[in-house]
């Protein structure tokens, strides 16, 4: 009988992020341009969202466009080659196409020939989901560097007839690059939920087997994204606040320990309740909203690179992100820069 291999003795790795990275389209779509589109205003759309303006990709620019030059950053940023990436993830709900996965793309794009790739779907969530499964291949030592990318070309998902939604949203990218590195800093704790009965209130109904793709669910804006944005905006405060307290809770640390808020970048008024009722002024929460909309799985990723890249974060800081999104999903992450 042959015997299984006895398992070497590998302990447990830390993991920390050692580059980010972000890219934003050049084409920037003001208040005042989507005014000509819908009837709304400059006014009731920085009064409700906080939003003025948002980046909107060129023509024949896809979502693995967007990836691949922020994952070039990120790169760069961490002083590494993209030979050296073992896996990469994509976070995103707006993929090239249903397959090859966006991440394979951006493999191409970007020369990681060495890497696995996969993308993973959480909608508005997808980066942290994706930052814990880096974790765990880490930790596991199945792999030794991860490049994370969330990414959206939400543009492409947008009743621009809807003004409740088109006012809302933006295309861009950000990424991270994870690996294990020598002392205590790195990500100490990851908390992820989901409610599928409540996934009616954020969703795109067509494209997919439900609803495939044909002119009469085209022509009805199945392919877009719909929304119900009083039950959105409770849901969202409850949950981000409920996964700020839980990730704090498991990594023994108070909402005055922290040197900085990463939250999503959906609402301006979601973003002030939370602080609110964490009882932690406003700056300091990370907010880039006002420029960039809601960028889905994008936001957290790009607030961070710009928080990295503006020194919000010093070494030893403890830094909370947190995000909700469709699914309906959310989660919390508690990093050690």
């Amino acid at each position: 009988m042959i015997q299984p291999k006895t398992p070497t003795n590998q302990s447990k790795r830390t993991v920390s992020i050692i580059g980010t990275g972000s890219y934003l389209p050049e084409r920037v779509l003001t208040n005042g341009e989507i005014e000509k589109l819908v009837e709304t205003s400059d006014e009731w759309i920085v009064s409700r969202t906080g939003i003025s303006e948002r980046r909107i990709a060129a023509e024949g620019e896809h979502t693995s466009d967007l990836a691949a030059k922020a994952a070039l950053s990120a790169l760069e940023n961490a002083g590494i080659t993209a030979e050296e990436i073992d896996l990469i993830l994509v976070a995103t709900v707006t993929p090239d196409m249903f397959f090859p996965s966006t991440a394979c793309f951006v493999q191409a794009k970007i020369g990681a020939k060495n890497a696995a790739c996969f993308d993973v779907s959480a909608a508005c969530s997808g980066f942290l989901y994706a930052i814990e499964i880096a974790q765990q291949f880490i930790t596991s030592h199945t792999y030794d560097t991860i490049l994370v990318i969330g990414a959206d070309k939400l543009s492409s998902i947008i009743d621009w007839t809807d003004r409740n939604t088109c006012v809302l949203f933006g295309d861009g990218a950000g990424a991270a690059v994870l690996r294990h590195r020598g002392g205590g800093h790195g990500v100490i704790s990851t908390f992820m939920a989901s409610d599928g009965g409540l996934s009616d209130i954020l969703y795109i109904p067509g494209g997919g087997s439900r609803f495939p793709i044909t002119k009469e669910n085209a022509d009805s804006r199945l392919n877009c994204i719909k929304m119900n944005g009083k039950e959105t905006y409770k849901q969202a405060i409850n949950s981000m606040l409920d996964a700020a307290h839980k990730v704090l809770a498991d990594a023994n640390l108070d909402p005055e320990d922290l040197a900085c808020v990463i939250p999503h970048q959906a609402n301006l008024r979601i973003i002030e309740a939370i602080a609110d009722r964490m009882k932690l002024p406003i700056e300091r929460f990370v907010v880039n909203l006002d420029r960039y909309g809601n960028t889905s799985a994008a936001a957290v990723a790009i607030a961070l690179d710009e928080a990295n890249r503006t020194g919000r974060m010093k070494v030893g800081d403890y830094v909370l992100l947190v995000v909700f999104g469709g699914g309906l999903t959310w989660a919390s992450s508690v990093i050690q820069w």
